[in-house]
């Protein structure tokens, strides 16, 4: 029946993540000890303060329809949550609720996205930004970082690529897969660029709870003439461990929302009322918890970074936020045998029973990402199955 297929689906480039984890849970079936290191999403349970308002939510009888962009109550909670870690204000008409952050993404590209317009993404980048331009008919203009910009979009880099289709730049901070986070020096040069050609800002700040050391987050839609071109994309996954409750939002420009809500309104109808009703406890309550999983992050980066630039043939720069390692792992492969990173993992995986995730699904051959949102431990033990899987095979 793939005749019947629409194209804008056949084009779609299969996810590497995916595929690496569809492997490692064959060979835990199987009963190997698999040790997986692609997650992306917190070890820890939801806070109990949250669970506890989502059941006396149900119990209450929250279990209805709601606005087709988000309950005042929650819209009201991202507005104060933004004016206390922005000092950003935003009206209820600038909020969007959706049911996670990658759908707000998914929402966003489909309402400003005509067909051959141009979205500018920085590499390495999340998997799935690319194909969601694609599936709103856009054209991905992929702008190739390095480890000398740290892997950050340069002013020189942004212009090269602009063109007269150019409609959006996404922006990434702290990033997925690689950890790094722009400085509002580094944000203010961009923003220049980005008003001279009055282009839009996608400030996807999904990971800005987790920041490490001396680094500091920083929306560029706080910089001067940039709060009305700027889509601010977040949720309470990765900062209050809610990956399954599917609550993100976006807020900006009122037209941009209000299009994006009333095109919600035919694909969702809404997010899940009693989800809702969780992120509303989850930033209006107190945040000890959030602080709490950070504190544990910073720590797990320290042992396992040091671990892991141990190995032989890995280099890696140390990331300043999320919970991702992006390391390069071309000569490690090349000592093992193997003519590419990702033949490499697939015999990682096989041999060693890791699941890393190759650099191939965001747009770099040469490297690998590995999360630290899993248990210590296993974590230090995976390293040191993946570096005598070196040393066995070194040529």
């Amino acid at each position: 029946m793939e005749h019947l297929l629409a194209q804008r689906v056949k084009q779609l480039t299969p996810s590497t993540t995916l595929a690496i984890t569809a492997k490692a849970k064959a060979l835990k079936a199987s009963g190997q000890d698999v040790i997986g290191l692609g997650a992306g999403e917190p070890d820890f349970n939801t806070p109990e303060r949250i669970i506890e308002a989502a059941c006396q939510a149900a119990r209450d009888g929250d279990t209805k329809y709601t606005p087709s962009g988000g309950t005042v109550e929650l819209k009201d909670a991202i507005i104060e949550k933004t004016k206390r870690d922005s000092n950003l204000t935003f009206t209820r008409a600038e909020v969007m609720v959706a049911s996670g952050a990658k759908h707000a993404l998914y929402t966003l590209f489909q309402a400003i996205l005509d067909e051959g317009d141009e979205v500018i993404i920085p590499v390495p980048y999340w998997v799935s930004y690319p194909e969601q331009v694609k599936l709103a008919d856009g054209v991905p203009v992929y702008v190739d970082t390095n480890e000398a910009t740290m892997f950050k979009l340069t002013p020189e880099l942004l212009e090269e690529a602009i063109t007269d289709r150019t409609k959006a730049v996404i922006l990434n901070s702290p990033s997925n897969p690689t950890g790094m986070i722009y400085t509002e020096s580094e944000l203010s040069a961009l923003a220049d660029v980005v008003k001279r050609h009055d282009l839009l800002v996608v400030s996807d700040e999904i990971y800005e709870k987790l920041v490490y050391g001396d680094a500091e987050f920083v929306s560029i839609a706080t910089l001067p003439g940039m709060l009305e071109r700027t889509i601010i994309i977040n949720g309470v996954s990765k900062s209050h461990a809610m990956t399954g409750w599917r609550i993100g939002y976006a807020v900006g420009d009122k037209t941009i929302i209000e299009a994006m809500t009333n095109l919600a309104s035919h694909s969702t109808s809404n997010p899940t009322s009693i989800a809702q009703a969780a992120a509303v406890e989850a930033y209006n309550g107190p945040q000890d918890d959030v602080e709490m999983m950070r504190v544990s992050f910073a720590e797990r980066l320290e042992i396992v970074y040091e671990r892991l630039i141990a190995i032989p043939g890995i280099t890696c720069l140390k990331p300043q936020g999320a919970f991702y390692l992006y390391a390069n792992a071309k000569e490690a492969a090349s000592m093992s045998g193997y003519d590419s990173v990702d033949a490499w993992c697939e015999a990682v995986l096989g041999e060693a029973y890791v699941a890393l995730v190759p650099g191939s699904g965001f747009g770099q051959d040469d490297y690998v990402r590995l999360s630290y949102a899993t248990e210590l431990k296993r974590v230090l033990e995976a390293l040191d199955r993946v570096e005598d899987f070196i040393t066995r095979n070194a040529r």
